[in-house]
């Protein structure tokens, strides 16, 4: 029962949907029916698209460098990354949710917050052959004006979503972590308990009776940097730390 419990926990959504058939299909058999075979629609068109797009990341994790991702859409690219993202995103093919991988992918690779949410969010509405079927089905006035309205939106979403949300909040680096087997030690005895390593990494150290206490010794890529601060600015250089890679 236990074991149950554990899964419905660890797969909420999954557990609310099978839930809500099951409602469905006592209440409201047909409406059940109908539902079951939507979802069986995008099921097939996911196991179709996915594994060609996997396949596609994983190409790309190969054969292009973390150098050339950084250089065109990372944090340093600027204008000339805003506009490749906004390219990228408007002439990519699939459906949106065919995204989240490559755009997972790119982050790692060192792409930024922003220029993902303007590939996102052009991927998503401005394709351009869905620009051409809005020409034919809803003229070519509203295609333009709701074409740049929606453009500005997305660099205003862009900009804003790159100041709330940081990196570190990201799950994007769980193959990226340091080793976890003492590779951050604490001399508590010639500590003198000034608390600047708990402020500078407040996610690894921590204040306890006047001492600096080690929280976590899970490291990753983006937390290297304020750990290894930590260190450096330790008046009484007390903290040592062993960068072994898995």
């Amino acid at each position: 029962m236990g074991i149950v419990k554990e899964r419905i926990k660890n797969y909420k959504l999954l557990a609310f949907v099978i839930l809500t058939y099951l409602t469905l299909a006592i209440f409201m058999p047909d409406k059940a029916f109908l539902s079951f075979n939507n979802s069986l629609y995008y099921v097939k068109e996911m196991i179709t698209i996915m594994p060609v797009i996997l396949l596609l990341t994983s190409l790309i994790t190969a054969w292009v460098p973390k150098s050339t991702i950084e250089k065109y859409l990372g944090k340093g690219s600027g204008v000339k990354g805003a506009i490749f993202s906004f390219l990228l995103g408007s002439f990519s093919a699939g459906p949106i949710y065919a995204a989240f991988p490559v755009c997972k992918m790119l982050l790692k690779k060192g792409a930024s917050i922003s220029n993902i949410v303007i590939i996102l969010s052009a991927w998503a509405v401005i394709k351009v052959p869905m620009l051409l079927n809005e020409v034919k089905f809803l003229g070519s006035e509203f295609m333009i004006i709701r074409w740049v309205l929606t453009t500005i939106s997305i660099f205003a979403m862009a900009y804003i979503t790159s100041k709330i949300v940081k990196r570190n909040e990201l799950p994007i680096e769980e193959t990226e972590h340091l080793s976890s087997a003492n590779v951050i030690s604490i001399n508590k005895e010639y500590c003198i308990g000034c608390g600047l390593c708990s402020k500078i990494s407040p996610n690894h150290f921590k204040m306890a009776n006047k001492k600096a206490t080690i929280i976590s010794q899970d490291i990753n890529a983006n937390e290297l940097q304020t750990v290894n601060e930590a260190i450096e600015k330790c008046p009484a250089k007390v903290i040592e730390f062993k960068s072994e890679t898995i």
